[in-house]
């Protein structure tokens, strides 16, 4: 699959990746968990609002937020993530979408392949569970957008 298909921001984050070999993926994946922003205070006081990725072999939780974007009509999606910082492949999973999808529109988010995590190139560095959860919270993060966004239409 080529990277032209996906959103710019995640389809340079899939580049950065293939252009390095399989350690320095996991380093990069390292730098992707120390990127991930904490949780805004209003979700701090409500875990309610947060959704568990089950699917994760370490505890993550997410949820999404609508907003307008600048052009003011087109509604944009605010991914927040709650990662141990003891879990750090997952937390660098949960890094990698954050920074490639948070503000895209519906449309964007959904366009994502379901195998994207794949692209990354870490299917030999990283267990097949925990590839399974980060797909998982691409899958979360697609099914919560097409619910808000169906509720908008």
């Amino acid at each position: 699959m080529s990277t032209n298909t996906l959103p710019a921001a995640l389809a340079e984050i899939v580049d950065d990746f293939q252009a390095l070999t399989e350690p320095e993926r996991l380093q990069l994946l390292l730098e992707f968990s120390r990127g991930l922003p904490e949780l805004p205070e209003r979700l701090l006081d409500h875990p309610e609002l947060l959704e568990q990725v089950v699917e994760c072999q370490s505890p993550l939780f997410l949820t999404i937020e609508q907003e307008r974007k600048d052009d003011g009509g087109t509604l944009g999606y605010r991914l927040f993530f709650k990662a141990p910082p003891e879990a750090p492949t997952t937390r660098g999973f949960a890094g990698v979408l954050h920074e490639g999808l948070d503000g895209l529109t519906a449309s964007e988010i959904l366009s994502v392949p379901d195998d994207m995590p794949e692209l990354l190139g870490l299917t030999r560095a990283i267990t097949p569970l925990r590839m399974r959860g980060m797909t998982a919270m691409l899958g979360r993060i697609k099914r919560k957008v097409a619910a808000a966004d169906r509720l908008q239409s």
